[in-house]
Parts: C-alpha cells; sequence; structure tokens
C-alpha cells in the first residue's frame, strides 16, 4: 500500500525529483567516487550515554518556518561542539526548504557523519547524496515497501553509504530486519498524519535486536523528553526541530547527550 497523507505527497515528489536527476547518474558516480572518505555513522552511535543527532532544520509540515536562514554549517559546526555524534540534513525543498547545498556544506565542515534526510525513492539520490558529501542517508520503509527497500539497501552499499532506516510499527521493523538494517529508527510522528505518540518508540525500541542501532525521533526538546526511550534501549536519539532555532544550540545538545545509555539485553 502506497503511503497517504503528507508522506504520501512527500514520496510522489521525491519521485519527480529523482526522474529529473537520473540522467545525471554517471556524472553523479563519478563525483561520489572522488568524494572524501565517509565517516563511519554506526560506529559512532554507541557510547556510554545517549548519542544525539542533531539536525539541520528550516521548516516542517507541521511547525512551517523554524529557522529559514538558518546557516547549515555554522549551526552544525555548534551542534559538534555540544557533543553531536552525527548531523541530519534536511535536503527536502519544497516543504523543508532544504537543499543539496545544505548537506554540502555541513558535510565540508565538521568531522562527523552527515546523513541526507529526504523521502529518497530511488538509488540515483543516494549517489547524489554521496557526491555531496554525506555518509549516510535515511530511508522510510512507509515510502519504499519490501521490494524497493531492498533495492535501495543494495544501492547504499554500491555507493559507499551507510543506512538509518525509519519504522514506526512491528511490521516495518520485520522489514528492516530483512534487509539487515544495522540502525534503525523509531519515529514517534506518523509522518501521514503528522501526529506524534511519544510511546512509539519506548514500545519498539526493546524488541530490536541488541546488535542493531536503536535510534528514536521526534517529540524531544529537553532532556526530560530523552530518558523515557533511554530507559528503553534507545542508543542514539534524532532532533531536529528543539534545536534548529534555539540561541545556543551548543548547550542545547550538551543537555541532551548528558543521558544515560541503558543497554538492551
Amino acid at each position: 500500500m502506497s503511503p497517504s497523507g503528507t508522506l504520501g505527497e512527500l514520496t510522489r515528489a521525491a519521485r519527480d525529483r529523482a526522474d529529473l536527476v537520473r540522467p545525471s547518474l554517471a556524472e553523479l558516480k563519478a563525483l561520489a567516487r572522488d568524494a572524501a572518505p565517509a565517516h563511519p555513522f554506526a560506529a559512532v552511535l554507541r557510547a556510554a550515554n545517549v548519542r544525539v543527532i542533531a539536525e539541520v532544520k528550516r521548516a516542517s509540515p507541521s511547525r512551517g518556518a523554524i529557522a529559514p536562514g538558518i546557516d547549515a554549517a555554522a549551526r552544525a559546526a555548534h551542534y559538534v561542539e555540544g557533543g553531536a555524534a552525527a548531523i541530519s540534513v534536511l535536503t527536502e525543498p519544497a516543504r523543508f526548504g532544504g537543499s543539496l547545498a545544505d548537506l554540502r556544506a555541513v558535510a565540508g565542515s565538521v568531522g562527523v557523519p552527515a546523513i541526507r534526510k529526504d523521502f529518497l525513492v530511488d538509488p540515483v539520490q543516494l549517489w547524489e547524496a554521496r557526491a555531496h558529501g554525506a555518509s549516510a542517508a535515511l530511508l522510510i520503509v512507509r515510502s519504499l515497501g519490501p521490494s524497493d527497500l531492498a533495492r535501495m539497501m543494495d544501492a547504499m552499499q554500491e555507493c559507499g553509504l551507510e543506512a538509518i532506516v525509519e519504522i514506526r510499527d512491528m511490521h516495518e521493523l520485520e522489514m528492516a530486519l530483512a534487509v539487515d538494517a544495522r540502525v534503525i529508527g523509531v519515529n514517534n510522528r506518523n509522518l501521514e498524519t503528522l501526529v506524534i505518540d511519544t510511546a512509539t518508540a519506548p514500545t519498539l525500541i526493546p524488541v530490536i535486536p541488541a546488535d542493531r542501532v536503536a535510534v528514536a525521533e521526534s517529540g524531544m526538546r529537553e532532556a526530560a523528553d530523552v530518558i523515557p526511550a533511554a530507559e528503553a534501549g534507545a542508543d542514539a536519539i534524532l532532533v531536529g526541530s528543539a534545536i534548529s532555532a534555539v540561541a545556543d544550540p551548543r548547550d542545547a545538545v550538551r543537555a541532551l547527550a548528558a543521558i544515560a545509555r541503558h543497554p538492551r539485553a
């Protein structure tokens, strides 16, 4: 079943964008192969405390404008100074105000993995991500389905990216495990309705195998919000809106990164 609501709109738009860039595949492959080496992603997401994936986010469908004038490279550098283990960069242009230029700027300015966060549906978009410096990319199971998810995971390996595979229920977790996803994100937000249920990640994370990295996503604004995910066994969190517009991103990330990790059995 194809995704509906906001996620369906964004997925269809991503397919249109992939169609436009597909004629440049050979050039993108050449650029990707000449790019600086990717930073290890999964390997940096486990420590004594919950690791923070900090997001550069200009806008969102649920909130509208968040930080439209943000300097992506400067904000990412501040996140890293606050202890971020990786930087997520929105590249979706219409509803999130993102761009590949932001990804390139971030990847070139910090010494941690840069993740392309978008509604990726075609391998050409993965080559595009690697060509612009990404070390990892987000795959949303609900946008892809089993066959396309497997195809995208194969393309990830070919182009030298690591994946964060996003799920929202047990069926999607089974799909992620079937393609041997090493980093699994659990989104508290239903991207079809945009409604947040903060019980989603704490419910699903305990059943993610302990040899996989579990990432809680959405709905966390301050340190207290991280505790339920941490106690459920989250290795990392991904936070965007709450830190993209704050006056002091270093302190914001530092507070989130101070929560002790509770390894899953």
